[in-house]
């Protein structure tokens, strides 16, 4: 990872009982990829999980949930990060499952491009796929699928084609156009991650009645926690 310092708070997380679960995963899983081979298999996993999770929940660009949902929950994140994969397959389908499914709560996918130059090529792919309903699909797909940081994997044609297809994007050929231009998109809201003062991913805000704007979060460590700031901002 390109913040060090999340990756000595993941081992230190370790210690605590009530994270141990979730941080020895997410652990293996930086270890894991961070010494993985180059990725970029068109033959793409996790295609039923992320229909079964995603079923049924709306998706509008790289919002998940209803757009009129209260509250808002911002994640940044690199496509290429493997904190951020494990937090999507351990934290966030939590949320997903209720506050999201059942209206209360939308979650904005942004990007923020730490590791290379390939996250942003990601980037702009997932965006393009969001312009046809198919975002989060698309996130999802990629982090179940990702190879090593920066091994080429990330801006291959061929893999993020395979991607983009498995997640439904139904308009391959616009979504090829499309993707080229939108680089400028992602290195905006890269920028924006900044300006509130983040510097690894995934981090997170979010927005509701009681916040008066965004309140920033940070890193939070569990589901748990992630709930409890969503009830704060009700």
């Amino acid at each position: 990872m390109s913040d060090d310092a999340r990756r000595s708070r993941l081992l230190q997380l370790a210690a605590g009982a009530a994270f141990l679960a979730v941080a020895v995963v997410l652990v293996l899983i930086v270890i894991t990829a961070s010494g993985s081979g180059d990725g970029g298999d068109t033959q793409i996993e996790g295609k039923v999980a992320m229909a079964r999770l995603l079923k049924g929940i709306p998706q509008q660009e790289m919002l998940l949930g209803d757009p009129d949902a209260p509250v808002e929950l911002i994640e940044f994140g690199d496509l290429q990060c493997p904190v951020c994969a494990a937090y999507s397959e351990e934290v966030l389908p939590a949320i997903m499952e209720t506050e999201v499914r059942k209206g209360e709560v939308k979650i904005d996918f942004r990007n923020l491009t730490i590791i290379g130059p390939e996250s942003v090529t990601a980037g702009a792919a997932a965006l393009a796929a969001g312009a046809q309903g198919r975002g989060w699909s698309f996130v999802d797909l990629f982090y179940s699928n990702q190879g090593g940081e920066n091994s080429g994997y990330a801006d291959d044609d061929a893999f993020l084609r395979a991607v983009a297809r498995a997640a439904g994007v139904q308009n391959l050929t616009k979504w090829d156009a499309e993707r080229s231009e939108l680089n400028a998109k992602v290195e905006e809201t890269s920028q924006e991650a900044e300006n509130l003062g983040f510097t690894g991913t995934p981090s997170f805000a979010v927005k509701g009645p009681k916040t008066r704007g965004i309140r920033i979060l940070g890193f939070p460590e569990s589901a748990e926690e992630l709930e409890a700031a969503i009830e704060e901002a009700r």
